[in-house]
């Protein structure tokens, strides 16, 4: 790999933040997801969940 010392012009136009903006965008989606499914859990009349470790619950 060879390296090069970047002009001024270069540093000015060079931009970054794309991996910050992505991090955002799926911290939100994530986020997003676990408040529909709690909603769905908790607004639910009946039914059960499993959780891994072998916690089971239901309701009525």
């Amino acid at each position: 790999m060879k390296y090069e010392i970047m002009t001024e012009e270069d540093l000015i136009s060079h931009t970054s933040g794309e991996a910050i903006t992505l991090s955002a965008v799926m911290a939100i989606l994530a986020v997003a997801v676990i408040a529909v499914v709690a909603y769905r859990l908790f607004m639910s009349n009946k039914g059960s969940a499993t959780v891994p470790g072998g916690w089971k619950f239901t309701w009525n």
